[in-house]
């Protein structure tokens, strides 16, 4: 009897979700990542589809691409966006930043000094910001839903030595994107910056074409990059490694609003499984790299102040060379302080 009510619970489960299946979406939502199963970025859709299509008890369907098989970077996926061939896509700030060039604020080192301040910082009115200034920008095209986390936090990591003050920078070789900001933050720092692409990384470790890079502990190990020579690790966090995800803003604002606050809670899901996958992950990959023989740093709270002081002229290069700089610079800032002071407020509460 028993087996008999299983099979019929099952039977009827099958039949009740392939009615939802077979039902006529209202909407369809295609979602794109150029990343792998592995990342961040494809936990956070994975939860986003399943609550998206929950939640709007089978009315909107969330198809997923995952890798390129829609677009292969950030320019190209974007416009892709604006033009309503795909529906979602997440971007770094790199990947962003010849459309939107202030979305590098999010590189700017040593403002956020960790996981709940920018976590605080990028649930809250400076994301809508961003929002506007990239709908203003895009002819209403394009709108930022949600910031999340892909790698956790950059860190300095070489082949030489380990790093405890700038000084300790200079003369190595640093690894950076194409775009000017990751590089200006490496000057400042008293290092050489050398654009070299990703895939070329591992062989210019190898060959010394650079000494080291602005990398999370999840891409160091999930490169090998310590069997290329990188040793060293300082973690001195001057970057959170925010993700972008946009949404084209005539399929957001052509559906109803009972399901556009069924979108909004899906991608604040994908906000928290993509604030909290690098943390899970990062614990095994900072225990794999000292297995391997690798030197992880932790600098003291003087040692992070000289990084600090050391960056402080990028932050008016910023407002002088970027287009928006200093409205989204003072967005930042101001969120920031005032994620400081709630948090300080709650430690008073939760430490007396």
């Amino acid at each position: 009897m028993l087996k008999g009510l299983t099979t019929a619970a099952l039977t009827a489960a099958l039949l009740a979700g392939s009615a939802i299946t077979a039902a006529a979406q209202d909407f369809t939502i295609r979602a794109t990542a150029n990343s792998n199963e592995n990342d961040e970025d494809y936990d956070g859709l994975i939860v986003f589809k399943n609550h998206v299509e929950n939640a709007s008890n089978g009315r909107i369907a969330v198809e997923l691409f995952i890798g390129t098989q829609l677009c292969s970077g950030g320019a190209e996926c974007l416009q892709g966006v604006s033009d309503g061939s795909i529906d979602v896509f997440v971007t770094t700030s790199g990947g962003a930043a010849g459309i939107f060039p202030y979305v590098q604020v999010l590189d700017l080192p040593y403002l956020m000094s960790d996981d709940r301040v920018a976590e605080h910082v990028l649930s809250g009115d400076f994301t809508r910001t961003m929002r506007e200034m990239a709908l203003e920008d895009s002819g209403d095209t394009i709108r930022i839903m949600t910031i999340g986390n892909t790698g956790g936090w950059r860190n300095f990591a070489n082949t030489q030595r380990r790093v405890q003050m700038p000084s300790d920078l200079e003369g190595l070789k640093i690894r950076t994107v194409v775009a000017d900001l990751p590089q200006e933050v490496v000057k400042a720092l008293g290092a050489a910056p050398t654009p070299i692409s990703w895939p070329e990384l591992f062989t210019s470790f190898q060959t010394g074409v650079v000494d080291g890079s602005k990398n999370g502990i999840t891409d160091i190990m999930g490169m090998k990059f310590p069997d290329a020579g990188l040793q060293y690790v300082t973690l001195d966090g001057h970057a959170y490694m925010g993700a972008i995800w946009v949404m084209n803003n005539a399929k957001f604002m052509e559906m109803p609003e009972d399901l556009r606050r069924v979108v909004v809670d899906g991608f604040a899901a994908l906000q928290q499984a993509t604030f909290a996958s690098p943390k899970r992950k990062s614990i095994q990959a900072y225990q794999d790299f000292v297995a391997g023989g690798g030197d992880l740093y932790v600098p003291t709270p003087e040692e992070k102040a000289a990084f600090r002081d050391a960056a402080a002229p990028v932050f008016d290069w910023f407002q002088e060379n970027v287009d928006g700089g200093p409205e989204i610079y003072q967005a930042l800032t101001e969120a920031v302080a005032e994620a400081e002071a709630e948090l300080n407020a709650a430690y008073e509460a939760d430490l007396n």
